[in-house]
């Protein structure tokens, strides 16, 4: 419900006080006496990266942004996400948007309250700065509002929206053109470099450069070549001028000890999980984690990638750096995780997701609890900046070997020790993106993107090249001499344990093999695997279909019942121009 949600947002601002870097100051202060330094004005929109967002980053990003575009699944937590079986109902698709309208309100009240209560001590740098972060956020939020929903509310003034909280959805043309002024007024306003861990003028233009890229072929058939050129411009200088840099290891990416790494433009960052403070706290490691390689109590061991997936790593068995990274695979050793006990082996014949598992406390420096990792949740990172280039450079050509598109997409795919491209098409950079980033719940709203561009192209891959909901299990992996995976599973919505030809042997991915999983016959002798056509042939086969009616999440039930014009068409926002 908004009215509700502005009014909690401005409360909790109004309170004040987490930090993601800082204890939590004594006492309790308001608006008109809170903003007295430039030190308490960065301190007051610190919220922004971390309480704001907390219901969204709880558990529904991870189904919203992974598990939609099938990066892993667990049958048993959010697979609603997995099998777009969401409705009005589901919980934390309601928790995710009340969530993000959160940050909305937040940026409001963030930025009417700098116009309002900051003392004369307050320097003009630090205003710009901190309404530079909330034009940033709130830019952000509508920007997984658009692609999580479609046609959401634009809003701006808080009071207004409380006082008058039936209001009709706006186009999604407006929302993008909303986000993009956002991130354009971020930009002009945030510094060269961040203060503080604060974001800088780059980040706001990487994030720009990713929303001109989606408004440049959103409900068009070609992509606007003079929109392309700036996200090109914007990606240079970025690249160029951010001070950014790829790290070298990916795996390291994902430790705690290297938050807010050099790849880092823009991050979700918590309070540390010994502060005690439950919402602005990282609250994702017991969905992830399993029991065997910690000593927090987690309930993640379920969660395991996609067949999908399997088959993508298996096509470049050399991309094993970014595969560690992101999944456990049988007899993977890390040092890091269970240091002290000599490192950790995964013994498993079974692929569960490594990403955002940390290990113990002690492997943790001590901060690790249930529920809260000190992880910061990438937003965007400068890896994301590259294949933005490429992508725009690509433009509506079918395939391209431009040498500065090549440049951008292999200095990605260089950092992970895997040959370089000589040409790519749009499929090449899915495929890249889906490795690059699985797991970091930013895969389906790229998909989102190219589906209101190539809506046909992408309904094919969703329905024809992706298996969704497909169950294996501990034992139904292997892997083969040459670095690829042997599998077996079987779909969704039957009884029956994976597929069996008339003598009882077992189809794999990759050979016939018999209940000892001894090999029957191989493709060279003659064996075929086609997991469509074995799935059609099962009893109660039930495949995930995508098409328009569940690409975008349904709006929670109880808004629809308080805001009626949620089941009404939209509207043009007034941008006062």
């Amino acid at each position: 419900m908004l009215t509700g949600v502005v009014i909690a947002a401005a409360f909790m601002l109004n309170s004040c006080g987490e930090d993601f870097l800082d204890k939590t100051p004594e006492g309790k202060y308001t608006a008109p006496t809170f903003y007295s330094s430039d030190k308490a004005l960065l301190k007051g929109v610190e919220p922004l990266y971390n309480r704001a967002w907390f219901d969204f980053n709880r558990r529904a990003i991870v189904g919203m942004g992974s598990y939609r575009a099938n990066d892993a699944w667990n049958p048993y937590v959010s697979s609603e996400f997995a099998k777009f079986q969401i409705t009005g109902l589901t919980e934390d698709m309601g928790l995710a948007w009340s969530s993000i309208y959160n940050v909305v309100t937040m940026a409001n009240a963030t930025m009417e309250n700098i116009k309002e209560y900051c003392s004369p001590e307050v320097s003009e740098d630090a205003k710009n700065q901190a309404l530079g972060e909330c034009y940033l956020m709130r830019g952000v939020a509508y920007f997984y509002l658009l692609r999580s929903w479609g046609e959401v509310i634009l809003f701006e003034d808080n009071t207004d929206m409380t006082k008058h909280p039936v209001k009709p959805l706006n186009t999604e043309e407006d929302v993008l053109k909303f986000i993009i002024r956002d991130f354009r007024r971020a930009a002009e306003l945030l510094p060269e470099r961040g203060i503080d861990h604060h974001a800088s003028k780059y980040a706001a233009k990487g994030m720009l450069a990713k929303a001109l890229l989606a408004q440049s072929g959103w409900n068009k058939v070609d992509r606007d070549e003079n929109t392309l050129r700036e996200v090109i411009n914007l990606c240079n200088d970025v690249i160029n001028n951010g001070g950014y840099s790829l790290m070298e290891d990916y795996e390291q990416l994902f430790r705690s000890q290297n938050n807010d790494n050099s790849e880092t433009l823009l991050a979700m960052k918590w309070a540390s999980p010994n502060s005690g403070e439950w919402g602005a706290m990282n609250a994702l490691y017991s969905d992830l984690c399993f029991s065997e390689v910690t000593d927090v109590n987690v309930w993640g061991g379920n969660l395991s990638a996609s067949v999908d997936m399997i088959d993508i790593y298996n096509e470049e068995p050399a991309d094993s750096f970014r595969l560690r990274g992101t999944f456990f695979t049988p007899g993977r050793h890390y040092n890091y995780l269970k240091a002290a006990e000599g490192g950790y082996t995964y013994n498993h014949n079974w692929i569960q997701c490594k990403k955002g598992v940390l290990g113990t406390k002690a492997d943790c420096d001590g901060e690790l609890a249930q529920m809260a990792s000190p992880l910061n949740t990438y937003i965007q990172r400068l890896a994301d900046v590259y294949l933005i280039k490429a992508e725009a450079i690509l433009g509506n050509q079918s395939s391209t070997s431009d040498a500065e598109g090549l440049e951008a997409i292999n200095a990605v795919r260089l950092r992970a020790h895997v040959k370089p491209v000589k040409s790519y098409d749009l499929s090449t950079l899915i495929r890249e993106r889906r490795i690059e980033f699985c797991m970091e719940y930013f895969n389906w709203f790229d998909m989102v993107t190219w589906y209101r561009w190539r809506p046909q192209f992408m309904l094919n891959y969703f329905n024809n090249h992706q298996h969704r909901a497909y169950e294996y299990r501990e034992g139904d992996v292997m892997v083969n001499n040459d670095g690829t995976f042997s599998y077996r599973c079987y779909p969704p919505g039957t009884n029956t344990w994976y597929f069996y030809d008339p003598n009882g042997n077992i189809y794999w991915n990759d050979c016939m093999r018999d209940e000892d999983k001894n090999v029957v016959q191989t493709a060279k002798q003659g064996y075929k695997f086609n997991l469509d056509s074995l799935s059609q042939a099962m009893v109660g086969y039930q495949p995930v279909v995508l098409g328009e009616h569940n690409i975008f999440m349904p709006y929670p039930e109880a808004d629809v019942i308080q805001n009626p014009l949620l089941k009404e068409k939209p509207v043009a926002y007034d941008f006062g121009e």
